[in-house]
């Protein structure tokens, strides 16, 4: 095969499948994993895919990240009932994580001033937090995302897994009952994967637009969720769903 019927092959196999490994296209291809790497940088040079952890995703089917002025207003008192709810469950001392959503920056601008340790990923997060004396700010730094000014990619994922947390808030562009929680893209889905990994408590905030929604990229089971907080909206085949698994519910 010359190089330029692999370079075709590969991109006609990644937008086929949205995303394919390393190992899968050196077999199909019959050429090293070195070579394989080598063609996929070449490849998102030229625009025609985005390199991932392990191999490469669709740039054809990538939804793109709702900007985050536009998140801020989308469902907009849904977000900051949830939010108040939410900050209810946070007691003095807790080593809590808050996501780069809009709900998780409503809950940072009406957190009171308490012995707190949050961890967060959200560049507007922290600016919400830093007049609070009492709350120690953790930034994982990475790969700056400007439409939801957030950190994601390796440096942001590695760092997250050097802290453990009592409680996750975490929000998502999809729930669904049998394929779980799922992202926008696979740099956001990463890095929200992770998150679950390192918390004793996942508190899932979603307000009832997002439930029977499966978003680009899959970021984890709703197995892993121990609660979750949405709004009175929410349909009773969700509801009766979320109960069936045995999953507490909030509305509000």
């Amino acid at each position: 095969m010359l190089v330029a019927e692999r370079y075709e092959t590969i991109v006609r196999l990644v937008n086929e499948r949205g995303s394919i490994r390393v190992s899968e296209l050196s077999e199909l291809c019959q050429v090293t994993e070195e070579t394989i790497r080598r063609d996929l940088d070449r490849l998102e040079q030229a625009g025609r895919l985005r390199r991932s952890h392990g191999g490469a995703v669709s740039v054809k089917d990538t939804q793109p990240e709702t900007p985050v002025a536009e998140r801020e207003i989308m469902h907009a008192d849904e977000k900051r009932r949830i939010a108040e709810e939410a900050v209810k469950l946070i007691k003095p001392n807790d080593r809590i994580l808050l996501d780069a959503s809009s709900t998780a920056w409503y809950m940072a601008s009406i957190l009171p001033d308490i012995p707190l340790t949050v961890l967060t990923n959200s560049i507007k997060v922290a600016v919400a937090l830093s007049n609070k004396e009492k709350i120690e700010v953790i930034s994982t730094g990475g790969i700056l995302a400007s439409r939801s000014l957030s950190y994601v990619g390796p440096l942001a994922e590695r760092s997250l897994e050097t802290y453990h947390v009592n409680k996750l808030f975490l929000s998502c562009k999809g729930v669904h009952l049998e394929r779980g929680i799922s992202e926008s893209n696979e740099l956001q889905a990463r890095i929200k994967h992770k998150m679950l990994g390192i918390a004793e408590q996942v508190i899932l905030l979603a307000d009832s637009s997002k439930f029977g929604v499966q978003a680009f990229t899959h970021v984890g089971e709703l197995a892993e969720v121990d609660a979750i907080i949405t709004d009175r909206r929410l349909s009773q085949d969700a509801a009766f769903g979320l109960s069936e698994r045995s999953i507490p519910v909030t509305m509000v």
